[in-house]
């Protein structure tokens, strides 16, 4: 963490400790004139860091005007659990000047009663645009672009162009360029706007156009849009439908929540958790939501229990084995894990394809058989010298070898496997993976003891 986020990190905590000590004083006033000297994001982070209670209370003191730019700022589980209490008329003038994306994705939420009523509050220019936004599917280039687009013919002089922004006033945020498009609006190219500074006034659009901007499709994908973003450094790209007319532009403020939602994403997945998981979210539904995976895991658990069940025999005669078969499964699974998170990473970032998926997993195969004869010969002299028994050291060592090599394997295969079947591998495939290392491994190493031990 840098300098500067540590001190703001510090700042919004005595920020926090500043409100809950008004908050617990009863000095509302004081809480309600601090949260109208705050930033939308700040406010939004303040609440984020609060327990319910103290959530309502701070959500009836800010004002109304802001509600809005607070709400883009939320977390999901958040935003819906306020939109909730919100009446359709405070809604509407609440999301009065959002972003269209964002408007969109509050009124995907709500029940259609609630949503049909906020639109009927809204004027005819807002009903229009978020009507146009809700109808491409959510998680598209559609549902991320907005509409305030500024587009110019290829034909008009530099000057006029500069005198009609100059007579405008403002243009949309992070603009940096201005579209080109014919008469049927299809783009033809772009002009950045530093470029439409520096040149003779007197030239036309068309000598500084840049005919070669990429676009968006309507319906691609927002993971496969932020690829494009981190791969091209843009600051926005124009959206277009499938014949080329320009419909909107998709700004890198949308992309990174996109970014970070997905790290998230994958981050809490690890765990079978929500990336958009209430931080101090009520406690009923935090369990009901946990409790699903468990009950997953529990069934995994006993799959692996189930393993050493048929053994019981070779555990009652060789408590030492009982003491040293921990260790297989427990090495499998940090080896599996490790190209797990290699793999969910490449094809977050778009470097994974059916090109190549099969030569990744024979160089994972090779690595985890490299690791297992590595840590197998290691492990071997380990328990020959702690406990005096050749034989022993052997079998875990061989069993150590089976598994590592079957762990780098499925670990590079089971995130394919769940992609190919649309599963999301960064919420299913620690699970499914720790379940195949835990199996194989205590089967190898029991089998084995059974095998020569019992023989």
């Amino acid at each position: 963490m840098g300098i500067e986020e540590a001190l703001d990190t510090e700042l919004t905590a005595a920020r926090l400790n500043q409100l809950s000590q008004a908050l617990s004083s009863g000095m509302f006033v004081h809480v309600r004139n601090m949260l109208h000297d705050m930033a939308a994001n700040d406010v939004a982070h303040i609440l984020e860091s609060s327990p319910p209670k103290s959530r309502q209370i701070l959500w009836q003191l800010i004002d109304q005007q802001q509600a809005g730019d607070i709400l883009e700022e939320l977390n999901e589980d958040l935003k819906d659990a306020l939109i909730s209490g919100m009446s359709p008329e405070k809604l509407a003038q609440a999301t009065s000047d959002m972003d269209t994306d964002d408007l969109a994705y509050i009124l995907r939420s709500l029940p259609d009663t609630v949503y049909q009523q906020v639109l009927q509050s809204m004027s005819t220019q807002n009903r229009l645009r978020v009507e146009q936004a809700l109808s491409y599917p959510e998680d598209t280039a559609g549902s991320l672009m907005n509409t305030d687009t500024l587009t110019l013919r290829p034909d008009v002089s530099i000057d006029v162009v500069l005198r009609y922004l100059r007579q405008r006033g403002n243009i949309p945020d992070t603009t940096d360029t201005l579209y080109v498009v014919d008469r049927s609006d299809s783009v033809l190219g772009g002009v950045r706007l530093a470029d439409l500074l520096t040149c003779n006034p007197n030239d036309n659009i068309r000598s500084i156009m840049a005919d070669d901007l990429e676009s968006i499709p309507v319906d691609m994908p927002d993971t496969d849009v932020a690829q494009l973003f981190e791969r091209h450094d843009w600051v926005s790209a124009p959206v277009v439908d499938e014949h080329g007319k320009l419909l909107g532009r998709i700004t890198i403020d949308d992309v990174v929540d996109v970014i970070r939602e997905n790290a998230e994403h994958s981050m809490m997945g690890m765990a079978g958790m929500d990336g958009d998981e209430d931080t101090f979210g009520p406690v009923l539904k935090s369990t009901l939501r946990r409790s699903m995976w468990l009950t997953i895991n529990l069934f995994a658990a006993l799959l692996a229990a189930s393993v050493s069940n048929m053994f019981e025999g070779t555990l009652e005669q060789f408590a030492t084995i009982a003491i040293l078969m921990t260790i297989v499964p427990s090495m499998g699974g940090v080896a599996g894990n490790q190209t797990l998170a290699l793999v969910i990473r490449g094809i977050a970032v778009g470097h994974i394809g059916q090109s190549n998926s099969r030569w990744l997993i024979g160089k994972e195969l090779a690595i985890g058989f490299l690791n297992g004869l590595i840590w197998s010969i290691l492990v071997f002299i380990a328990i020959w010298l702690w406990k005096d028994d050749l034989a022993l050291g052997g079998l875990i060592g061989g069993a150590m070898l089976i598994n590592m090599t079957i762990a780098g394997f499925a670990g590079a295969a089971i995130p394919l496997v769940l992609k190919k079947f649309n599963i999301d591998p960064a919420l299913a495939g620690g699970m499914v993976l720790t379940t195949v290392t835990d199996v194989i491994g205590l089967f190898a190493f029991l089998g084995l003891a059974t095998l020569f031990l019992m023989s």
